[in-house]
């Protein structure tokens, strides 16, 4: 053993760290953990329903309220939502769909013989820098990177001799942990930017009632943090995740995990037929969106930002095809492959490529049942809206000089994050208290939802209420059976410590140079010029 990763073994935070996975394993199996949770929300909401709170719902103006959901209206209601609540709980759909194409390709070999190509002409040493890139490019395609990278992470890396967890980790650094940082825009800056904007009107100054918040308004900032995110998710994967991975065995089925044989004619020949079908697949796919009269565009009369295009909104059928456009480009190539190399010779192998894919996400879908269920349920109670407000409330009274204001903006999203999961059900509740509020000191909008941005992007990757959390895991255990949710929050808290205090560093640094935020941006209210 090296003496580095001995002193990665035994220093302290590794220890912390064995600390935190040992007590997060011995928590119920996670689906269990979820309906544990469920009732002791039921119980919580019940326990405050009757107590007044001075704290105002900025979504009603009045004050808030805790729904208690232990009395018979409440219980027939849960019970005739639960099955909806569940096929409509939004992750699902969107893994099992983009799981079926990416079950094809996998099944008949093109994405293995696929990766062994690159991975031949990419130098090992920056496949993570590489890795962790793709994940931020990946929200453009919404949610997709959390079925399509993070699972790839894990095959890179394992077919490169290295820990396949530790290729998981850095892809999902950069696929949640990186999901403000930016390289192009992405549907969630048109959908933050008009929550801060409603938000911003709520403020009685008149100069507010017509503010206009551009959907690039933190653009430079989140495409500048790109860089630190790589930076971070490289460094901490390299010198500190991996090594300590070391003594982790992988104990997944042999027989699904991928190989790094040369490739076989066969496969070369098979790989150059499928890539071409993935290239025309790709330029039909372009050529269609061209005209302007595209039925991939949005719909006319949609708000557009100046120079924004109405392809990229989040009305466009393309962005709300982004999953379904996955599954084909991975089940044609993967059709082809199979048929030119010989690994699927009829239509019945493809179906059971399908089908393997599918008989993999039981698991999943399973866990997913009790999370739909849970945050359905902690929704309704009011009691996630509750902590929210009263912490924005505290940090109104406490009255920091600006820089510590900033950070705690910063913090408080990232603690909000652990018990509200939806990026916009938070801003929604934080930003009607936060914005209005900082305006009053003269800090514009585009500032505070900069650092709001920060702090929930930061312990995204910590959160079990994340709604992907549990495919993660799910994800991990092809690899290590024993992988629980300890064993991924410990796995990926040192990324979350790292972006936190290095990221709030970074967005003062901006504010200190007055560096432009994005586009139409300001650091004061009212904006310099006004």
């Amino acid at each position: 053993m090296s003496e580095q990763t001995a002193a990665v073994k035994t220093g302290w935070l590794n220890r912390a760290l064995n600390g935190i996975e040992v007590v997060g394993n011995k928590l119920p199996d996670p689906a269990v953990l979820f309906g544990i949770l469920m009732v002791v929300v039921w119980v919580a909401s019940w326990l405050l329903s009757g107590v007044s709170f001075n704290e105002v719902d900025p979504r009603t103006g009045e004050a808030i309220l805790v729904n208690t959901l232990l009395q018979a209206d409440s219980l027939a209601t849960f019970m005739s939502k639960m099955v909806n609540t569940f096929v409509t709980f939004p992750p699902l759909g969107v893994v099992l769909v983009a799981m079926l194409g990416l079950g094809v390709a996998e099944y008949t070999g093109f994405i293995n013989a696929g990766l062994r190509s690159i991975l031949s002409l990419t130098p090992k040493m920056l496949l993570t820098p590489v890795l962790v890139f793709v994940g931020v490019v990946s929200h453009m395609a919404v949610d997709a990177g959390y079925v399509l990278v993070i699972p790839l992470g894990a095959v890179i890396f394992y077919a490169a001799g290295r820990h396949p967890l530790a290729g998981i980790a850095a892809a999902f650094v950069g696929v949640s942990g990186g999901f403000s940082a930016t390289v192009l825009p992405s549907s969630l800056d048109p959908l933050l930017s008009g929550l801060t904007q409603v938000s911003a009107r709520l403020s009685a100054d008149p100069a507010a009632a017509e503010m206009f918040i551009s959907p690039m308004n933190n653009y430079y900032f989140t495409t500048a943090s790109t860089v630190l995110v790589v930076l971070i998710g490289w460094v901490l994967t390299d010198k500190f995740i991996e090594p300590r991975l070391k003594s982790t065995p992988v104990d997944g089925d042999p027989a699904d995990m991928p190989k790094m044989d040369d490739l076989k004619p066969n496969e070369r020949k098979g790989l150059r037929w499928a890539s071409l079908s993935m290239l025309l697949s790709i330029v039909v796919l372009v050529l269609s969106t061209l005209p302007e009269t595209s039925a991939w565009r949005a719909p006319a009369g949609t708000e557009l930002a100046e120079g924004q295009s109405n392809l990229l909104v989040f009305a466009a059928p393309l962005m709300q095809s982004i999953v379904s456009i996955i599954f084909i480009f991975f089940l044609i190539p993967g059709i082809v492959y199979g048929y030119v190399s010989g690994t699927a010779n009829n239509h019945r192998e493809i179906i059971k490529g399908m089908s393997k894919a599918m008989s993999g996400m039981g698991y999943y879908i399973v866990m997913a049942f009790f999370c739909a269920q849970f945050i359905y349920a902690f929704g309704q109670s009011n009691l996630g809206a509750l902590l929210a407000i009263k912490g924005a409330n505290w940090l109104q009274e406490m009255a920091f000089p600006m820089g510590f204001t900033l950070i705690g903006i910063v913090f408080l999203s990232g603690f909000v994050n652990l018990v509200v999961g939806s990026a916009s059900a938070k801003w929604a509740l934080i930003g009607a208290v936060m914005v209005p509020m900082l305006m009053e000191l003269g800090v514009s909008p585009d500032l505070t939802q900069a650092a709001y941005r920060v702090g929930d992007s930061s312990t995204n990757i910590i959160t079990p209420l994340l709604p992907y959390f549990p495919l993660v895991v799910v994800f991990c255990q092809k690899y290590v059976k024993s992988t629980g949710i300890g064993t991924l929050i410990a796995l990926m808290l040192p990324y979350s410590i790292a972006m936190l205090i290095l990221w709030t560093c970074f967005l003062l640094g901006f504010w200190a140079l007055d560096l432009p935020l994005g586009i139409g941006a300001s650091y004061t209210f009212p904006a310099t010029g006004q």
